[in-house]
């Protein structure tokens, strides 16, 4: 006897817990579950890849089927019903549907098309009072209702390099504060203030630095409004790790992590005065250093902002470039069409 197989579909632009309803209670009565997810540009611009893997990671056990040319027009007219019908249907292939599940009108038409049971979940929004539409208009404010692989995808890490008294530290947490947000300190600072022998911490124990800012940064990223200001990353424990041990073995893929984790990268210049504090190693070293983490990231491919001049005059750069800046959206393009620095 053939078992019972439930779809449902949608935008999932963002998926939120009323999406997550749904496909929870097919799970539940299905012996098998289909998620179909749209391709939807003009809605959102977060890629179908980046939608489709919160569906993949959060429930293993369905089947997504990525709609990438799927029709965009919406209405309850018998010819976009029927444009949407025959799509589903292709897609499908002779996979025989049992079950439609969704919370939308469009429950009747599809599941008659599908020759499946009409099972809707929710339809008045009573256990989770969420929209799409909402989520994307304040998700800071909607976070409670957003799985939270979902909500971290959602949020501008933004990192500041730059050698030791660059100002790093000083314009994140500032930023941080404008913004009403939160901000990652550079972890390793703490770390070698507590570990350091000497003023010199072992091949291992930089490893460690570079382990312990990541999982500080992921849990920070959960608490972020729109932005996370982040001071430093791996790429910076890699240039340490390569000045004092001459190797950077155990840090490289650490490193290449960060080439795409982060949104938007700035690098603080050296064009103000050098805070010789004793935890240092010297304004030549400073010069030094800068010339290293610029060249590395020109050859890792990573674009980046250079902040030179006083406090304000960098901040009023970075805000300039986060007053245009778009997650998920072309970066070239946005870049050139937009800003003029």
């Amino acid at each position: 006897m053939a078992g019972t197989c439930g779809l449902t579909l949608g935008k999932y632009a963002p998926l939120h817990k009323g999406h997550q309803l749904v496909i929870e209670t097919a799970l539940a009565e299905m012996d098998e579950v289909f998620v179909m997810i749209y391709e939807c540009p003009e809605v959102t611009a977060i890629p179908l890849s980046i939608r489709a893997n919160w569906l993949r990671k959060i429930y293993p056990q369905i089947q997504v089927i990525e709609a990438w040319d799927g029709p965009t027009e919406v209405g309850d007219t018998p010819e976009i019903k029927k444009m949407h019908e025959d799509y589903i249907l292709k897609q499908l292939e002779s996979k025989k549907i049992t079950h439609f599940y969704c919370s939308e009108f469009y429950g009747e038409h599809v599941s008659q098309a599908l020759g499946a049971v009409n099972r809707l979940v929710d339809c008045d929004r009573k256990t989770f009072p969420i929209s799409g539409t909402q989520v994307r208009t304040d998700t800071y404010a909607m976070r409670e209702y957003l799985h939270p692989d979902v909500y971290r995808d959602l949020i501008a890490n933004i990192v500041f390099l730059g050698a030791p008294s660059t100002g790093k530290t000083t314009i994140a947490s500032q930023l941080a504060k404008e913004y009403n947000t939160v901000w990652m300190p550079e972890y390793g600072r703490e770390y070698w203030e507590k570990n350091q022998i000497n003023r010199r911490l072992s091949l291992l124990q930089l490893v460690e630095i570079a382990k312990g800012h990541l999982e500080r940064e992921e849990a920070l990223l959960l608490q972020a409004n729109q932005y996370l200001f982040t001071d430093t990353n791996a790429l910076t424990t890699y240039q340490f790790s390569l000045y004092y041990h001459k190797t950077v073995a155990p840090l490289a893929e650490l490193a290449h992590q960060a080439v795409s984790r982060y949104d938007l990268v700035f690098v603080c210049d050296i064009d103000i005065p050098y805070d010789d504090t004793w935890d240092r190693s010297g304004e030549a070293n400073r010069s030094i250093f800068q010339k290293q983490i610029e060249s590395d990231l020109i050859v890792r491919k990573i674009p980046f902002f250079r902040l030179s001049g006083n406090l304000m005059t960098r901040i009023s750069i970075v805000k300039k470039v986060l007053s245009c800046y778009q997650k998920y959206a072309n970066l070239g393009e946005l870049f050139f069409n937009k800003i003029i620095l």
